[in-house]
Formats: C-alpha cells, sequence, structure tokens
C-alpha cells in the first residue's frame, strides 16, 4: 500500500515520500508527515539476525513506498558501505550500567551520518522519478554536525549543490575546521554573526519567500533541505532504534517483548523523534527521556505543557544542542493532537509570532513516555570523568549530557529498565571539553595537541575524519550578518 504524505500545517497533501524528500520544507511552511506511522510487518527475532542495510531496507520500504525494492536497496548499499569503520555501523556499547548506541563510525564521526550518507542517494533518485530539470540547491542549517555530514554526502553529486550556514562563535573547532576544509565544486559554507536558531530561521525563511523561490525556479534551480526537517533525514534515522532493539535481543541482552528506556541528547528533536517512530511501529520501547543542555527549552515544555523560546541563548560546551526553537517538535504537536492540522497551525503561529505556545492536557497525555532531564555544563563534565575513570569508557559532551541526565532519571524514579543512551559524536569532535573533563583545564593547548594528549590517555585510535583536517587548506571563508543570508545565497548561486 502507497504511503502518502501531509502538511502538519494543512496546506498539502497527496504528497509521495520521493516528493517530500525533494521538497523537503512543505509550502506553508509545515513539515511532511506520513498520513499513517507504518508498523514492523516482520518478526524482530527475524530482524534480529539481519544485517544493518538489510534492518535499513525492512523500515524504509515502509515509508518510502514509491521507492522501487531495486531503487531503495541500491541506496542503502550505496551509503552503509566502507565509509563507516565498523561492519555493525551502529554498535551498542556497555558500560557503566548503560547501552551506548554509538552513531559516530561514519565519515564525520557524528550521527548526522546515519542519515545524510543516503539522503544523497534518495534525492537523486526521487530527482529521476519526478523528473526533474533543475539543479537542486540544499540549503542547511547547522548547529555544527549537520553541515559537514551534509557536505560530505553531497559533494559533487551531479545536479545538486549544498549552501550550508553556521554560528561563527557557535561550534567546536573540530566542527568549524570539519566545514571549512570541505572539497567539493559544488559545496559552500558560510558564518553568520548570530545563532544557530537565527541560522535556522533565516534559510526557513528563504524557503517560504515566494518571489525569491519563483525566481529561483526561474534561473534553473529549486530548493530542498538537509536538516532534519526532511523527512528523507528522519525516516533513517529511526532505523538504528530498530537496530538496537533487535541487537540486544540477539545478544540475549533483554527477553523477548522486554521493554527498555531510550535516552536521546536532543536540541532540534529529529534524533528523539525518531525513536518515538520506532516505539509507534511496534519496538518496546518504555520511555523516552530527552535530554537537554543548560538550553533547556524541551524540558521546560515537557514539565510544564508551554514552550516558550523567549529566554537567554546560553553558548556550551555541547553546543549541537544550542537551540532554541525545536524544529521536529512541530512532528509531535501535530500527532498529539491528532493530526489536527490547524490545532498546529495555530500553535505554530503563537511560536512565530509571541514566542511562546502552550498545549492541551489531551496532547500532554498523548505525549506522556516522553520524559525531559536537563544537565549543566559542569554535571556533563563530571559524567564524562565519572564514567571514564569508572568503566574506562569515553563520551563526548552531547552524549555526556544524555548520560547525566539518564543518571539522574534512575535516581529520581528508581526505573530498572534497561537503557539505551544514544551517543551522537566522537569525543574528538570536542576534544577540548572532554580534556577538562578528564584531565583538568586545558588553557592554551591547541586543538590537535589536545587530540594527540586524548589518544594517548584512552588508547583511541584518532579517527580519519580528525586526522584529514589536521593539515587541510581552508577551503570557505564566507561570513555575512543575518539579514543578508538571501544575498549571500543570490552570490553563490551567481544570480
Amino acid at each position: 500500500m502507497e504511503l502518502s504524505y501531509q502538511s502538519t500545517r494543512g496546506g498539502q497533501a497527496n504528497v509521495t515520500a520521493s516528493q517530500a524528500i525533494l521538497q523537503g520544507l512543505a509550502a506553508d511552511g509545515g513539515l511532511f508527515m506520513p498520513t499513517q506511522i507504518p508498523k514492523l510487518d516482520i518478526a524482530l527475532e527475524t530482524l534480529a539476525s539481519m544485517t544493518y542495510q538489510e534492518t535499513a531496507y525492512e523500515v524504509m520500504k515502509l515509508f518510502l513506498t514509491d521507492y522501487t525494492e531495486e531503487e531503495l536497496k541500491s541506496c542503502i548499499k550505496r551509503a552503509y558501505d566502507s565509509k563507516f569503520d565498523t561492519e555493525e555501523i551502529a554498535p551498542l556499547a556497555k558500560a557503566a550500567g548503560a547501552y551506548y548506541l554509538e552513531l559516530f563510525h561514519g565519515s564525520t564521526i557524528a550521527f548526522k551520518d546515519m542519515a545524510l550518507s543516503i539522503l544523497p542517494h534518495l534525492m537523486t533518485t526521487a530527482a529521476k522519478k519526478n523528473h526533474v530539470d533543475k539543479e537542486i540547491v540544499i540549503l542547511t542549517a547547522t548547529s555544527g554536525d549537520t553541515g559537514k555530514a551534509a557536505m560530505a554526502g553531497f559533494a559533487d553529486v551531479p545536479g545538486t549543490r549544498i549552501i550550508v550556514f553556521y554560528p561563527k562563535d557557535g561550534v567546536s573547532k573540530i566542527q568549524e575546521l570539519q566545514m571549512r576544509t570541505q572539497k567539493g565544486d559544488n559545496t559552500c559554507v558560510v558564518a553568520i554573526h548570530g545563532n544557530f536558531d537565527d541560522a535556522q530561521t533565516g534559510v526557513k525563511k528563504l524557503f517560504g519567500d515566494v518571489r525569491f523561490t519563483s525566481g529561483l525556479a526561474e534561473k534553473g534551480f529549486q530548493f530542498s533541505s538537509a536538516n532534519s526537517i526532511n523527512i528523507g533525514r528522519l525516516v533513517p534515522q529511526v532505523v538504528y532504534y530498530v537496530y538496537a532493539y533487535v541487537k540486544l535481543l540477539e545478544n540475549e541482552e533483554i527477553q523477548k517483548g522486554e521493554k527498555i528506556n531510550v535516552v536521546v541528547p536532543t536540541g532540534n528533536f529529529g534524533n528523539i523523534l525518531a525513536a518515538y517512530l520506532a516505539k509507534e511501529m511496534g519496538i518496546p520501547i518504555d520511555k523516552l527521556i530527552c535530554a537537554s543542555n543548560e538550553n533547556k527549552v524541551l524540558y521546560d515544555f515537557f514539565a510544564t505543557g508551554t514552550y516558550d523560546r523567549n529566554r537567554e541563548f546560553i553558548l556550551t560546551s555541547s553546543p549541537s544542542m544550542d537551540i532554541l526553537i525545536s524544529s521536529n517538535l512541530e512532528r509531535l504537536i501535530y500527532l498529539s493532537a491528532g493530526c489536527d492540522a490547524e490545532k498546529n497551525k495555530e500553535l505554530m503561529a503563537q511560536l512565530g509570532e509571541k514566542g511562546v505556545y502552550t498545549v492541551t492536557q489531551k496532547m500532554r497525555e498523548a505525549m506522556a513516555d516522553i520524559k525531559g532531564g536537563s544537565a549543566s555544563q559542569k554535571e556533563d563534565a563530571d559524567e564524562i570523568s565519572r564514567v571514564f575513570k569508572g568503566a574506562g569508557y569515553l563520551m563526548d559532551t552531547h552524549t555526556g549530557v544524555a548520560s547525566a541526565v539518564y543518571q539522574k532519571y534512575v535516581a529520581e524514579t528508581g526505573d530498572p529498565t534497561k537503557a539505551v543512551i544514544a551517543s551522537t559524536a566522537s569525543p574528538y569532535k570536542f576534544a577540548h571539553s572532554v580534556m577538562e573533563a578528564i584531565a583538568g583545564s586545558q588553557e592554551g593547548k591547541e586543538e590537535f595537541a589536545l587530540i594527540d594528549e586524548m589518544s594517548a590517555l584512552s588508547g583511541l585510535p584518532v579517527p580519519n575524519a580528525v586526522e584529514e583536517i589536521r593539515h587541510a587548506p581552508i577551503r570557505h571563508s564566507r561570513e555575512c550578518d543575518v539579514e543578508d543570508m538571501e544575498a549571500e545565497v543570490r552570490d553563490i548561486l551567481g544570480l
């Protein structure tokens, strides 16, 4: 049965999966959602013996129903190959009383690789299916990881260009170097003078500017997105939660039907929404624990039912979570309102106009399985140190937030349910903060000297993704003010 997609704000319906992936953002500013969340049609015991690639097909075929079996399997095969440094693609590490789902074994050592390795293949296949004759311009805002992973995925892909905006002082040194040294004649990176929310809002504004997009179309271009607003980013993320559960089953860490908790560090809400969809598909997940850093807008929302972005924006040691406008939360709001597009549209309008909205009690009950938690920078650092010194397991600053939140959750609830913690980046991506956590002040030390010290201390080899930028030339040096983002795009595209 073919699954169609519709906008969370009601302005578009009967859209195929490939059309939704090509478009990225719905014309009315909403996000595409399937008309129903499909159920897994294969026994978990059968899935347990499958490879990551085979599991990906069994999950993704249910969402991307207008892709043929041959098309989808080809996309999966090209995505999950030797770019990943481990055969399992997403291995589980058992440490300190939890299972860490390592999502950083791809080419840019962050969880974004899990979806952005396949999105270019899904998109170019979609372009052929829909007879697209325009050049696809991938327009993306990043809080640090999406930008590099998207550029790595789309670099030199025929028929595409990619433009990434990132907050100039809001990413780690390694994240910035990864982006600014990116190869590919079709890649472009722009540092904006603002924060991630400014970048994300600016990109959404460009998508919604009919005058601008019409002018682009006349010149032979069409926009799409590599952010998690694109359903082609979200669906591949569902796969690794399904895979984690069935591997626990295969390894006899859990019994058939046993529920697990899932803990996810998140700012934009996409990664935990993927776990929510895995649960809706039939994976026995009990609680979804949404871990925030000091920008705890999501924690406050789940505690009170009120989403309020009117607060100080804090730069932390977990920059990919430094977000106050969580775009993907809109999909949960839509689902919790019983897929009432008008209700969702009304709340999103309030967010746009006043920066705040409050959901109904019935909507809160619909999302009761999601528990919010937050950790300060000190709690994050202390947890990285505790797990490393106690179990010899080293994690990055985002995973540290999730692990600290999980420890607080267990202390408060006494919940003995086994937990999978999404480990979203290599510690090498945030070497300065991680080294400070495990070895004290690192003031004045050069980034790559810290990386070498971390390797000596932990015994973990330095990933290729870090080695390749050690001496790589800077290829991108564009900067602009937030209000000049349109002009920058025009200049890049030669308009």
